[in-house]
């Protein structure tokens, strides 16, 4: 049996023992040298050579990453891993660190217990490190911590042991905040990294050496030592005396849950039904003899096997053959194919038990988060984007005959990919592609052209807006187009907390399964209870609430009024942008009494022309897209840093100096960002280093409103004239 058979064998076993198992992510700020750390580990577990380790980039397969340099897919690969003697399976995915792709970390985050978050020596903790961190702890990830680039503070910066030691404390510190500040109220003290247990290493994935205190006991290896090593350059010896993958692996072993353990506290929270249930309790003791639950994490189109779902298997096992119910699509679908990750490779297995991560095929419909089970049972939790999609490019196919194919790739990539959004604009006939930012876009982009060869001509980016409200409206009357129906709508401004709880996903989207408790938490939260309880749905960060009092065919109705409450929120009466931040309240309603005078063709005009109206009275404005920016530079480039983000809109949040290093963070509007790589590498011929963020959306400054909300009406084909009430709200 060759060496590859012998380890497929030995990852069948470990399978069947969910003690031994870790399901682990790596995540980080870009350009913190996660993916190198990742091949160092795979070429520990003896997936791949030493001498190629960092430089193969075995988890980054795609040709873009390769080329740009950059994780851009979340990979998954299962490996061995050996600790005091017995051996352990770890289901290890690399996540992007570019904020550009943190869809792919959210949804990562729902198949893993455990996350190592790396942090450079020299940068610290940076902007993109606390938000993967706040999403790894949201879906109740435990969080170990490597600091790397090490080898930089020994060589680059000279720091003595004790000004070392002072840079591990602060970054320590840093992150043990943001723990406290983040974990799920149980866990805000357990969870802390600590030098002392050994749930913190630092070391150089670059140069393949670790540390932590436990391995120093263990091995005799002392931090003078590596000092000695790394400037004598005998880096060989280092690697031999401190390997990168036991320090980091045993960490894990030792320090990240194993499913049993997780998925104990992970399904409460995790999941809707009732947990003492039989199916509730085969997922919270990781039954593999159970029903069969996963969820699905990621989808991608393989060229001979087609669609590919990746997900965790939460209860039973999967095997082939198998039908299953997928719960969101409502659609049954029977499992053709089972497998495991080994990098970009699949493996075929016969079966896949709960506590690990599987690849099948035969899931036609399911997208990213859906949940599949052998009987219809609740759904999990949706999963939360810590950013939305921001920017939007308009495509269409160079060739008329490609358009069924352009049609098919699209749908195909918002299926892969749900934080890339598309819609086809029915009056000028073209696609929208919407994204999280250029870069992000851009792939995309590649991918429609080298994956399905469908050449496009693509528009200059455009920003996505926001619209909203400053004021209660008042009462205003929505009738059907044939008068028998009429609706009672009020509309006021969200207050902050209320959209920043459901942003982070304490209060769901959707229509609620619980109006009590849910009201309750709105109560909580300063809305006033009786109101809170008329509760019906949460759609994009707006609220449709019914106030209503023993209406009668209400009932009957609710459905298209929820439906058209939707239409309302995706298209704004300014400039038909999406809206947030918006109570929509029905108040009262006179019905017909026969179903034939009340379909959707009456319903929905009335209930979203009363909307748009009661905005209208609200004082309606335009909110846009900001981005942090975090520029570090030389001290003397300041200057020029500070003008290029002035002639941007932008903000100083902060500047620090850190030795010869400025860092200075700012926020700016993405729609005065483009062109930025350009202008920033120019201003400081080349010696900037930045990253960027979401940093959510501000109200456009008057002055600025009315010229953009032309702009924005003409691209669309509307009158570019900013609409005023008489034009929206219908003569009464």
């Amino acid at each position: 049996m060759g060496k590859r058979e012998e380890m497929i064998k030995e990852i069948k076993e470990l399978m069947l023992q969910p003690e031994r198992i870790r399901n682990m992510g790596i995540a980080a700020h870009i350009d913190h040298g996660k993916t190198t750390l990742s091949d160092n580990l795979l070429a520990g577990a003896g997936m791949i050579s030493e001498e190629l380790a960092g430089k193969q980039l075995v988890l980054d397969f795609d040709e873009q990453e390769q080329a740009r340099g950059i994780t851009i897919n979340a990979a998954n690969v299962s490996m061995i891993h050996e600790y005091e003697g017995q051996k352990y399976l770890i289901n290890l995915i690399d996540t992007p660190g570019h904020v550009d792709f943190g869809g792919d970390v959210t949804r990562a985050m729902r198949a893993i217990d455990g996350a190592i978050i790396v942090v450079d020596a020299v940068e610290g903790v940076m902007p993109q490190t606390e938000t993967v961190l706040r999403q790894a702890l949201r879906e109740y990830v435990k969080p170990v911590l490597f600091i790397n680039k090490v080898d930089r503070l020994i060589k680059e910066l000279k720091l003595t042991p004790q000004q070392m030691q002072e840079r591990f404390v602060k970054v320590i510190t840093d992150v043990n905040r943001l723990i406290r500040k983040y974990a799920p109220q149980e866990f805000r003290d357990k969870w802390l990294v600590n030098v002392n247990d050994g749930s913190v290493a630092f070391g150089s994935a670059y140069y393949n050496w670790a540390l932590s205190v436990p391995y120093m006991k263990k091995s005799g290896v002392s931090f003078k030592d590596i000092i000695d090593l790394t400037n004598a350059g005998d880096l060989k010896t280092l690697r031999k005396k401190a390997p990168l993958h036991v320090v980091v692996l045993d960490m894990v072993v030792r320090h990240l849950p194993n499913p049993v353990e997780a998925q104990r506290y992970r399904i409460p929270h995790l999941w809707r039904g009732e947990v003492e249930s039989e199916i509730g309790q085969s997922m919270a003791k990781c039954d593999p003899k159970g029903k069969v639950v996963m969820v699905v994490t990621k989808i991608i189109i393989d060229k001979h096997a087609g669609e590919v779902a990746t997900g965790r298997v939460w209860s039973g096992t999967v095997k082939t053959g198998q039908e299953v119910h997928l719960i969101t699509a409502k659609r049954k679908a029977r499992i053709q194919q089972v497998g495991i990750y080994m990098g970009p490779e699949r493996v075929n297995m016969e079966a896949v038990p709960a506590g690990n991560i599987v690849a099948v095929t035969g899931l036609r419909d399911a997208m990213a988060g859906e949940t599949v089970s052998e009987d219809q049972i609740e759904p999990f939790e949706a999963l939360h984007y810590t950013s939305e999609p921001v920017v939007t490019v308009a495509i269409e196919a160079k060739n008329v005959k490609d358009l069924p194919r352009l049609i098919e790739a699209l749908r195909q990539l918002a299926k892969e990919d749900p934080t890339l959004h598309v819609k086809i604009d029915e009056e000028t006939g073209q696609h929208l592609l919407s994204g999280m930012g250029e870069l992000h876009l851009e792939v995309k982009l590649v991918h429609l052209k080298e994956q399905w060869g469908v050449d496009v001509d693509v528009s200059e980016p455009i920003v996505v807006y926001r619209e909203s409200i400053t004021k209660v409206s008042p009462i205003v009357e929505g009738k059907s187009p044939n008068k028998h129906n009429r609706f009672y709508i009020v509309v006021e401004p969200m207050p902050d907390n209320i959209y920043q709880a459901i942003k982070e996903g304490e209060i769901p989207e959707g229509r609620p399964k619980d109006t009590k408790s849910l009201a309750k938490k709105l109560a909580e939260l300063g809305m006033e209870y009786d109101i809170a309880k008329g509760i019906v749905d949460i759609y994009n960060g707006n609220m449709f609430l019914d106030n209503t009092k023993g209406l009668q065919y209400l009932n009957e109705v609710m459905d298209l009024l929820v439906d058209g409450f939707h239409q309302a929120m995706d298209e704004g009466p300014l400039a038909r942008e999406p809206v947030m931040k918006v109570i929509v309240r029905l108040v009262d309603a006179k019905i017909h009494e026969d179903n034939v005078h009340r379909g959707p063709a009456q319903i929905y005009p009335a209930i979203r022309t009363a909307i748009h109206c009661a905005m209208m009275k609200s004082n309606p404005v335009l909110y846009e897209p900001y981005q942090k920016v975090i520029i570090n530079v030389p001290y003397e480039y300041m200057g020029s840093v500070s003008r290029e983000m002035n002639q941007r809109r932008g903000q100083l949040i902060d500047m620090r100096q850190e030795g010869e290093v400025m860092i200075i963070i700012s926020e700016a509007p993405v729609a005065e960002m483009f062109g930025f790589a350009g202008a920033i590498r120019g201003a400081t011929s080349g010696r900037a280093l930045w990253s960027t963020e979401h940093a959510g959306f501000k109200r456009v400054p008057t002055e600025l409103a009315i010229n953009l909300i032309r702009q924005i009406r003409q691209r669309k084909g509307l009158d570019p004239n900013p609409p005023t009430e008489k034009d929206v709200c219908p003569q009464q």
